[in-house]
This record gives structure tokens, C-alpha cells and sequence, in this order.
């Protein structure tokens, strides 16, 4: 059965994947008043609050299940005041995305990578799984892409730039391509391979509901972004074949999605649990939200936050791209009064509204169509739909498997100054963090080595500062495959402060029998 759907799901992706632009729908749009733009763009972001909003209560308190439909997600139009008033992390995917916005609104719409990566590591929200290890990276020296390369991020597959990528999208109307070039400069901050390759397929399918309101066309034609080769675009695929073979039942794609694609590789948090940050499995529930939404606004949320897991990120995902096809002054009433109460307060950690990204975006949309030489003719703009081109193929965790995650529970303190490990494979991951007695109290970096097989040691530090803190204690891949000893020393020893070890996760480049 998989093989056939494998099967199913390549047949209609060629298909689409033959096609040259003069081949497309006959009502994809190419052109567009200013108006119209600013109105798709409004929509796109006024749609990821609505999406993240209505998503907000049930974030990650659902994983590898389903929400029930007995469980009733509330929704009136005080939900969005109430999150911006008293959660206002809640909307950490749009202020992260902000953040980029207000690069290139500083500097114009070639700042360097080196600027939105200092922008967002010297930021004062928190952040977690690849924005932090990203963060962590940056603050300490490794810049991009390398910020972002598994070998420096265990959380490189992770979802954190698909919920970020929205602005790359909504300045590139109708040029995928374009788009997937600011993702390459902003992507490789803090994500890598399937990764990254969320946040390029998010933005082209915001690229293209500029120029196109068939959501199964937007939908198949953005994954023309992705190598075939990437799990990525086989698990979206997949989600594409499935809907085709199961048009009325959404809760069947869930599960054969969840039986082919739950499994966790390289988020040290993730693996062997059900709780999942990657990217795969959460770009889905926005396809399956998307695609069993049909257009409508609220079953289109509704779904994609049914699935689970991210569920407010990836209805957020949904409802901006639903709201840039649809447009601001489409999205219905009951969905779109929520955000009238917040549209000039600023997002928490910016100086930045809905209404200032409203302009912004707009504005810095036709400098990309200025610079990309699309004509404008007063009020109408010509628009150039780009024949998409893959991005280059990236394979994080490659050749690793895990294969044992066992708790250490141990602690490197003023007595315990040394812990020793032995695995065997060829990659490790473990869990951790600093603990400080008075959580009040100044911070300090801890200073530790580690040392792999006798070999030379390698030095880093451990911030007790949440925002600069190193999200694992230590990792290593690409080992020769066999038993390995782990040493790892803590160099300066202070009262109030330890290193608390969790749990070693532990790779080989052998494929489990029962995930074959």
C-alpha cells in the first residue's frame, strides 16, 4: 500500500512539475493594482495572527493525536486583546518575523544575512530549538550558514524558520524563485536542510496566493521548490496523494501521515517522543489544513490546528496564506473583527503594529518588483510569474539513526566536576541545561570541556542566562561508527550553579528494522 501511494504521489507531482508557465491555469493572475496588493499582503498578515490566535490554546498540549471534536477551541472577537494583553509570547513566529521586516526596513532589501542574524541573536524575546541554538551560535562566533548547519544545530530540521518565512513570501508576489533567495540568506541563520526547506515552501506558496486562489494548484505548485530527492517534499507528497485518495476524510490523511512521517531524527527534545518540532510533520497539518479547508477560513484553521502538535504555528502558516489568496477584505467578518482591537498596538519585543507591517510589507514588496524589473503602470503592476526552480538539495542527520535514548540524571557542580559516557554508534545528543540556585540572582557563563575517546578537548561555554543559553550540553556526529567514551569537565566550579544532565540520545548509521 505505501508503495503504491509513493507511487500515486509522483505521478501527480511530474505532472505539475512538467508544466512551463505559458501551461498554467488560465486564471492565474498577472497583474495587479497597488490596491490589491496591499490588500493581499494585509491579508497575509493579519491571517497569521488570526490562525495563531485561534491555535493558541491548545499548543503543544496535543502531540501524536489528533484534538478531539469534542474539544471546543475557542474563538470571539476580544481573543486577539487577550494574548497581546497578557500572552503576548504567544506571537513569537510574527515578532521573529518582524524582526527581519525591520532589517529591511533599515538597510533595504539586500541587508546582509550577517544583519538579521544579529538583529534576532541580540533580540530581547526568548527563543527556543533552532532560533536558539541559532542564537547561541551567532553570540559565540559561528555565523551563517554554519549558525544553522546540523553539525552546529542539533535542531536544524526543526520548524523554526517555516513559522518565520511568511515575509520572504509575501515580498515576492508571484516570484517563488526570489523568495527562495531570501530564505537562503535568512533561513541558514538557524535551520538546515528539511528545515530550512520549510520555511522556502511556506514562502512559495505565499508567492503564489498572490497570483493564484486555487488552493490544490498553490499547494502542488510551491513544492516545485523543493528537491525531490529531500524527505521534505515526499512527506508533503505524500500528503498530496492522500488527499486525492481520501478527498472527504482529513482524519485519514492525519493517520497515514502520522504512521510514515512522526518519527523524529535530530531535535534531541523530539526523538523517541511524541512531541515533534520538525519541520515535516508540521508543514502537513498546514497541507492538510489548506487542502481539506477548501478555502474556508475557519475549516481551514480549524483542521490544521486539529492535527496537533504546533498547533498555532501551523494554522498560523494556514490562515496567512488563505488570507494573502483571499485578501485582507475577504477574510469573513467573524474571523478578521478579532484583530481590529490590535492592529496599532505593538508587537511585544518590537516597535512595530500590524498597521506599520502593513505598509512596510507593501512597500518593500514593490521594491522587490522594482528590482526584479516588473512594470508598473500607475496603479496597475505587471506581474512576472517566475518558472520555479528547486533549491539545492541539503540532507541534515544524514547516515543517523537513533537508535537508544537513556537518562543520565546526573549534575556538574562543585563536587561533581566530571562526568564520563559510553555509547556506541556514530553520534550522540545530550540533554541539559544550567540550573542556578537563585533564579534572581547575576549570571554567568560555565566554562566546560569535552573530550571524545582521549582525543583533544573541546571547550565551550554554558550561559545560566536563559536568552544565551546552549539548548544541549554537548553533541557529536559523523563518529566512526563503534563504542565511544565521552569525558566532559566542568572548568570552574561556582556555588549556586550546576549543569543538570538529562538524557544521551545515541545515532548509528544503521537504519532501525522497525522504522524500514
Amino acid at each position: 500500500m505505501k508503495l503504491i501511494t509513493l507511487l500515486f504521489a509522483i505521478v501527480i507531482l511530474a505532472a505539475c512539475a512538467t508544466k512551463s508557465t505559458s501551461e498554467y491555469p488560465q486564471n492565474l493572475k498577472t497583474s495587479l493594482t497597488k490596491t490589491e496588493l496591499q490588500d493581499k499582503i494585509k491579508g497575509g498578515w493579519a491571517g497569521q495572527v488570526i490562525g495563531c490566535t485561534y491555535g493558541g490554546p491548545t499548543e503543544f498540549r496535543y502531540n501524536g493525536v489528533m484534538i478531539p471534536d469534542s474539544v471546543v477551541i475557542p474563538w470571539d472577537s476580544t481573543r486577539c486583546l487577550w494574548y497581546y494583553e497578557n500572552a503576548p509570547g504567544l506571537y513569537d513566529d510574527v515578532y521573529m518575523d518582524l524582526t527581519f521586516v525591520d532589517v529591511f526596513e533599515k538597510e533595504g532589501i539586500d541587508a546582509p544575512a550577517s544583519s538579521h542574524a544579529m538583529a534576532y541573536a541580540n533580540a530581547e524575546y526568548m527563543l527556543w530549538h533552532a532560533n536558539q541554538a541559532g542564537r547561541y551560535n551567532i553570540i559565540n562566533g559561528i555565523m551563517p550558514p554554519q549558525s544553522g548547519h546540523w553539525l552546529n544545530n542539533p535542531h536544524a530540521d526543526d520548524i523554526d524558520f517555516q513559522i518565520e518565512a511568511d515575509f520572504a513570501g509575501l515580498m515576492s508576489p508571484g516570484m517563488v524563485n526570489t523568495s527562495s533567495e531570501i530564505c537562503d540568506k535568512v533561513g541558514h541563520i538557524m535551520n538546515y536542510g528539511d528545515g530550512w526547506y520549510g520555511g522556502v515552501y511556506v514562502a512559495a506558496m505565499y508567492s503564489l496566493a498572490f497570483v493564484s486562489d486555487d488552493v490544490d494548484f498553490v499547494v502542488t505548485e510551491a513544492l516545485k521548490a523543493i528537491p525531490q530527492e529531500s524527505q521534505f517534499y515526499q512527506c508533503i507528497a505524500d500528503v498530496i496523494a492522500w488527499h486525492k485518495q481520501y478527498p472527504a476524510d482529513w482524519k485519514q490523511t492525519w493517520n497515514e501521515t502520522q504512521k510514515k512521517w512522526s518519527h523524529d531524527i535530530g531535535c534531541p527534545d523530539g526523538v523517541y517522543r511524541d512531541f515533534n518540532i520538525d519541520a515535516k510533520i508540521n508543514a502537513a497539518y498546514i497541507i492538510v489544513g489548506l487542502l481539506y479547508g477548501e478555502g474556508d477560513y475557519g475549516k481551514t484553521l480549524d483542521i490544521s490546528t486539529r492535527c496537533g502538535q504546533d498547533s498555532d504555528c501551523n494554522p498560523a502558516s494556514a490562515g496567512g496564506i488563505l488570507g494573502t489568496m483571499l485578501g485582507y477584505s475577504n477574510i469573513p467578518e467573524e474571523w478578521k473583527r478579532a484583530v481590529y482591537p490590535v492592529e496599532d498596538m505593538d508587537f511585544k519585543y518590537t516597535t512595530v503594529s500590524l498597521n506599520d507591517v502593513y505598509e512596510m510589507g507593501t512597500k518593500h514588496a514593490l521594491q522587490v518588483l522594482e528590482k526584479n524589473r516588473v512594470k508598473t503602470d500607475g496603479e496597475k503592476i505587471e506581474l512576472t510569474v517566475q518558472e520555479i526552480k528547486p533549491v539545492i538539495l541539503e540532507v541534515a542527520f544524514e547516515g543517523h539513526y537513533p537508535v537508544e535514548r537513556k537518562n543520565i540524571g546526573q549534575a556538574l557542580d562543585t563536587k561533581t566536576k566530571e562526568i564520563f559516557l559510553e555509547f556506541t554508534g556514530n553520534g550522540f545528543a545530550l540533554t541539559g541545561g544550567v540550573a542556578k540556585a537563585d533564579e534572581k540572582g547575576s549570571d554567568i557563563d560555565l566554562q566546560l570541556e569535552m573530550s571524545i575517546d582521549g582525543g583533544v578537548p573541546e571547550k565551550f561555554i554554558m550561559p545560566s542566562g536563559f536568552s544565551k543559553r546552549r539548548h544541549e550540553v554537548a553533541w557529536k556526529y559523523q563518529l566512526p561508527d563503534g563504542p565511544h567514551k565521552v569525558n566532559i569537565k566542568l572548568l570552574n566550579p561556582t556555588a549556586g550553579f550546576k549543569v543538570k544532565v538529562g538524557d544521551l540520545v545515541v545515532y548509528s548509521p544503521k537504519k532501525p528494522q522497525t522504522e524500514m
